[in-house]
């Protein structure tokens, strides 16, 4: 008996299909890529990514023999979702957080309830980055979309309707649209007659695993898959992580090390408002009940993706054709010691605490003598930089972190890894399964199936510590030092590189015919 975890990311998507006793039978994942039709936009070409994501499951599902699967679950990306009719079409593209459509609409939402209020709701202050103010500017810049869309979902939503479910979201996911009251774990009706957005638009709320019915027959028929295949309701890809690498207790965080770098505190209670929402801190519920997380993160696994395009694009086409990837060769060239040099790592939106939309990347200690390595170990610590300033907001607030499991494609890089708990001179762990998001899903799968009595005790048999990174006392305290330079770089520079990347912007604005 097999479960089948579904992981839909920013930049590609993959289905791994799990032993109820953990290994993995058979796994598949396809890229595609973000579609930028105009200045500021950022999207996904929703078809094209569903057609990814049945190719990963008839490939995931082949390779292992068709394997009996018992269930299958769902974790997406957050803040994006799909536009779809009652008869299950896709009527859109998928607008990223990344995107700045919708910013225009904060300062209205700041004028009917304030970041407090907001964050006492949702476990979020106003942001450009949620669903919400994407949601506002389709209602008035593409009004017959929103009049024809049946719901609007977000996309583990997404996916098991088009797999055979009725429209609904889980809390996780519902969250970050910033409509969701946190408490009654349901749409809000004030921060719905705050935006405007009709009610039945939006799917119903279900907690994380719970059980929505059986792949529909041609579904089933088309991708290869046992009809009578469980569908249940997954959660947000941040809190599958957390779970798959059995980040579930008060005091622990995951440390995702994908396109969008993400630390993952776990709480047991919700942290008081007023303190979180000094430092633009979020809070939504865990896939487990009786927990809550916050998400720490930036887009700096783009600016990685970015190097090797730009650095290596040719070895990438090569290690494409063989059936690899050239990660690990990029990797072996990370020179030994801290720095060089020193990155600001805004070549992507930033999240917390400044939330930065529209910035520039600066690389500072360039010379005529520098090797590639050096600019990828430089991002690489820039992209810890910029979490560890939310780790230490966090610690202002009385949340002590003991350590950190690393999850995602670049933990597999044991420099990668290593550098990170240097710098935050805390153990790491990575654990036996690095597709902790996949995992995660198929856990919740697992629970509602009846394959495990709780998701507790999935997490007891199925995760296991593979290798334990201890911070080493030197690299540590030179870390220590770059840290500070970090933090004088990102003051100093900031303001220049939100400017240019402004005047960069409206000059090719009024260049284009």
């Amino acid at each position: 008996m097999s479960l089948l975890g579904i992981d839909v990311g920013t930049t590609g998507c993959k289905a791994v299909l799990f032993s109820d006793e953990g290994p993995i039978l058979g796994s598949a994942y396809a890229e595609y890529d973000i579609k930028r039709p105009q200045p500021g936009y950022m999207e996904l070409d929703a078809q094209r990514v569903w057609e990814a994501v049945k190719a990963t499951l008839r490939k995931a599902f082949s390779s292992a023999g068709r394997e009996p699967c018992r269930a299958l679950s769902v974790a997406s990306m957050g803040e994006a979702f799909v536009p779809v009719s009652a008869g299950r079409q896709i009527l859109g593209a998928s607008i990223l957080l990344s995107d700045r459509r919708g910013a225009e609409y904060v300062d209205g939402l700041h004028r009917s309830l304030s970041d407090e209020e907001c964050y006492r709701i949702s476990g979020n202050p106003v942001g450009a980055q949620y669903g919400l103010p994407k949601l506002m500017w389709i209602k008035e810049h593409q009004p017959d979309l929103y009049r024809d869309t049946y719901k609007f979902l977000n996309w583990a939503g997404f996916v098991a309707y088009m797999l055979g479910a009725g429209p609904r979201v889980d809390y996780t996911l519902a969250n970050r649209d910033l409509l969701f009251d946190i408490r009654s774990a349901d749409w809000s009706p004030k921060l719905l007659s705050a935006s405007g957005i009709d009610r039945d638009k939006l799917p119903d709320c279900v907690a994380p695993g719970a059980a929505l019915g059986a792949i529909a027959p041609a579904t089933a028929s088309e991708l290869g898959l046992p009809p009578s295949t469980m569908i249940v309701a997954g959660t947000h890809d941040q809190c599958a992580n957390a779970l798959g690498c059995g980040v579930i207790s008060p005091g622990q965080a995951m440390y995702g090390m994908g396109t969008f770098p993400t630390i993952v505190p776990v709480y047991s209670e919700l942290p008081d408002p007023s303190r979180m929402v000094r430092f633009g801190l979020n809070t939504e519920h865990h896939a487990i009940a009786g927990r809550f997380v916050s998400f720490l993160y930036h887009m700096g696994g783009a600016t990685i993706k970015w190097y090797r395009d730009t650095f290596a694009a040719s070895e990438h086409r090569a290690a494409r054709e063989r059936g690899g990837d050239v990660y690990e060769q990029l990797f072996s060239e990370l020179p030994a010691e801290p720095g060089p040099l020193m990155v600001l790592p805004h070549f992507s939106p930033m999240g917390p605490p400044d939330f930065l939309s529209d910035s520039s990347g600066v690389i500072v200690g360039l010379k005529s003598h520098t090797q590639r390595g050096a600019i990828l170990k430089a991002i690489l610590e820039a992209n810890a930089f910029a979490l560890k300033i939310s780790v230490d907001n966090l610690a202002s607030v009385g949340v002590a972190l003991e350590g950190f499991a690393a999850v995602g494609g670049g933990s597999r890089s044991e420099a990668a890894v290593q550098l990170c708990a240097d710098i935050f001179d805390r153990p790491f762990t990575r654990p036996n399964v690095t597709e902790a998001g996949a995992l995660g899903a198929a856990i919740l799968a697992g629970v509602a199936s009846g394959v495990y009595p709780s998701a507790e005790a999935a997490v007891r048999q199925l995760v296991r510590v593979e290798r334990r990174f201890e911070p080493d006392p030197k690299a540590a305290l030179r870390y220590r030092e770059l840290y500070e330079k970090f933090r004088e770089l990102s003051r100093l520079m900031t303001p220049f590189a939100r400017s240019w990347s402004s005047f960069q912007r409206e000059g090719g604005e009024q260049s284009t015919p």
